[in-house]
């Protein structure tokens, strides 16, 4: 339906009236902030890291700055794709039928940003918190595995609820439950009106408030007294919010910012309970010890299961634990026991020093409702593994990953949060692979590949051989391109290759990057001679990207100008085209327009004194020593080196690509 304009102009006053009351929230806020300012200025250059790092901080990527222009604009604009990316997985919003939607498709730089746009899913960009919400909702009505630990009757009905839910979204029963933790039902008076007490419930349980709520002819109870109900009711539970959604459910748009709020307060309301209860509840022992651990099941956190994590050892202490166990004396008994250690066995220590430290291992208390977000704890709860029974005590089940990465894990069931360093980055990367949370998956590979970024930006500073070797790398590259292979994320492996590529002539040259080459071609099972090798093919495109965008930042249009060609050969014929398709290797440079500005091996050298004249004048060195006319000259020589580089390492390693 088309408004007609005095009704668009009636609508959008209206608008502006209501958040002018406050009422209203805008989509795109103003903002001035130090932190969105850098943010803003991050996606202008395309700046991965620093966009990441803004992001962590809590810069809003909603928000406008005094040039009307959002984050999300300025890198559709600028054509950043890596930063679209990241801005639509973190949030951003980009509705088409808005101003601010309309106007960012529309200033996309070119079709691919456009359609990643166009095909990003609207609803989970807008609402990053529903899977958290849904999985809520589905605690109300999952009947297998069972992990209710309240029920409450009423005369027509049971409803199976969870102590944790109930005391982190209401004052009332955090304050009755805490008297008496082993409460297991609860009858609901007749006085409250079942349709009241349902609409409730499901408000607690972050359900959507339904406009329609009940009652009338049948239900043994007129509209009006389930009203009056709920508004009984929120009072008694100290959710009086519950009334202000259904008294503003006529309005749409008022609805939707009412859910968004109430899913973000309930999330808050999570963490709030998470923190309070859970952190300071965990427990450090000993790790010989950590399976003698009794908890008791009424207890005041409403925890039903046990998470144990043990501290890395390192190098020394697993080689010492080696030496031990080698030398550890066994009983020298006929029959099926014979060769079993004897334990305790008192050692002596090798070490100076007699108390040495013991290994640690945390408990997490946690709640099975929560764990099964992840599909790995949803298959064990729901079969007959020894995990899934109940027993006195609290089942207490080993994770194998540190307890650091434990708790981010958990951090990230309990409120869809994933705050963490880049050193555990492939750590987490590992434990959600595990674990089977694949949206955790996710978010560790976006920190990998934009925290540890380094130096790189999208578009190339001139090379340098000295300052790129003497950048400080935050991570291992070759075990990031390992773990992108075992945990199947192409995203890691892509930046694995654009990581290389941007650096190759510091890494083309060392014995773990041809390791790492055949490795990639080992990878093709029955390989044959006319496989390619899918990391070298990546390499060679994103290095072919690298000098492309170089020869782009520098003005090649300009260079091209008849009335501007330079005495000095600029060698724009090596320039690598611009494809979309991965450029194969017999596509490359054309060597016979760079060999006339390569001396000759019979040619006499050059003197020191005019070398030092032509690098004063504008010459540039290239990785191999030579002179060059200019830095776009210079570039051009060196993609044909590094091209030549890495068709020795294949000859090297004997392999066809």
């Amino acid at each position: 339906m088309v408004l007609r304009k005095d009704q668009l102009e009636a609508s959008l006053h209206e608008e502006k009236k209501l958040i002018e009351d406050g009422r209203l929230k805008e989509d795109s806020p103003l903002d001035l902030s130090e932190s969105f300012r850098r943010l803003s200025e991050a996606c202008r250059r395309g700046d991965l890291k620093v966009c990441q790092e803004m992001i962590t901080e809590g810069a809003n990527i909603n928000a406008r700055d005094q040039f009307d222009y959002t984050p999300l604009i300025l890198a559709s604009l600028c054509g950043h794709f890596e930063v679209v990316q990241l801005l639509l997985e973190s949030g951003a919003l980009c509705e088409r039928d808005t101003f601010q939607g309309e106007r960012c498709l529309y200033n996309a730089l070119n079709d691919k940003i456009r359609n990643l746009l166009l095909s990003y899913d609207y609803s989970k960009s807008t609402d990053p918190l529903q899977p958290l919400a849904s999985h809520i909702t589905s605690l109300l009505t999952r009947d297998h595995p069972q992990t209710s630990d309240i029920i409450v009757t009423t005369a027509e009905k049971t409803f199976n609820l969870h102590k944790f839910v109930l005391s982190a979204r209401s004052p009332y029963f955090r304050k009755k439950l805490s008297q008496a933790p082993e409460t297991a039902s609860w009858k609901l008076p007749p006085t409250v009106p079942l349709p009241a007490f349902e609409t409730a419930i499901r408000y607690v349980y972050l359900v959507e408030i339904p406009i329609d709520i009940g009652g009338g002819p049948g239900t043994g109870f007129t509209e009006d007294e389930v009203l009056q109900g709920v508004d009984r009711i929120s009072r008694h539970l100290e959710v009086r919010s519950l009334m202000d959604g259904i008294l503003e459910g006529g309005d749409r748009r008022l609805a939707r910012q009412r859910r968004t709020e109430e899913v973000e307060k309930g999330r808050d309301q999570l963490e709030a309970w998470y923190r309070d209860s859970f952190m300071k509840h965990k427990v450090l022992v000993d790790t010989e010890k950590a399976d003698e651990v009794r908890w008791d099941r009424d207890n005041g956190i409403f925890a039903d299961v046990l998470l144990r994590a043990d501290e890395t050892q390192d190098d020394e202490d697993i080689e010492r634990t080696n030496d031990e166990t080698a030398t550890r004396p066994n009983r020298n008994t006929l029959g099926p026991l014979n060769g079993i250690p004897v334990g305790p066995v008192s050692l002596a220590s090798r070490s100076s020093s007699r108390a040495r430290k013991r290994r640690q291992s945390t408990l997490f208390p946690v709640h099975r409702a929560m764990l099964l977000r992840s599909e790995f704890f949803l298959t064990m709860f729901s079969s007959s593994f020894r995990e899934a029974q109940r027993t006195d005590h609290l089942q207490i089940i080993p994770i194998d990953c540190s307890p650091e990465v434990l708790q981010v894990v958990l951090t990230f069931l309990y409120t869809e949060k994933a705050d963490f360093p880049l050193e555990l980055a492939i750590d987490v990367l590992f434990a959600a692979d595990l674990l089977l949370i694949e949206k955790l998956k996710v978010k560790a590979a976006v920190v990998i590949s934009t925290l540890g970024n380094g130096a790189m930006s999208q578009i190339p500073a001139r090379l340098d051989t000295a300052e790129v070797a003497q950048e400080q790398e935050t991570l291992d590259i070759y075990d990031v391109v390992r773990a992108g292979w075992l945990t199947r994320v192409p995203r890691l492996e892509e930046f694995g290759a654009r990581y290389f590529a941007h650096r190759l002539e510091i890494y083309i040259d060392e014995d773990d990057f041809a390791d790492l080459i055949r490795e990639s071609a080992a990878r093709i099972k029955g390989r044959q001679e006319t496989d390619s090798i899918e990391l070298l093919d990546d390499i060679r495109y994103y290095l072919s990207e690298r000098f492309r965008l170089r020869f782009e930042d520098s003005g090649i249009e300009d260079l091209m100008d008849e009335s501007q060609i330079p005495n000095e050969p600029l060698l724009v014929e090596a320039l690598p085209q611009a494809t979309d398709a991965k450029a194969p290797e017999d596509e490359g440079i054309d060597v016979s327009a760079s060999s006339e500005s390569r001396p000759s091996s019979d040619m006499a050298p050059v003197p020191t004194a005019d070398i030092e004249a032509q690098l004063l004048s504008g010459a540039v060195r290239t990785l191999d020593g030579e002179l060059a006319g200019d830095e776009l000259a210079a570039d051009a020589m060196n993609y044909q080196i590094l091209l030549g580089k890495i068709d020795a390492l294949l000859d090297r390693l004997k392999l066809d690509a």
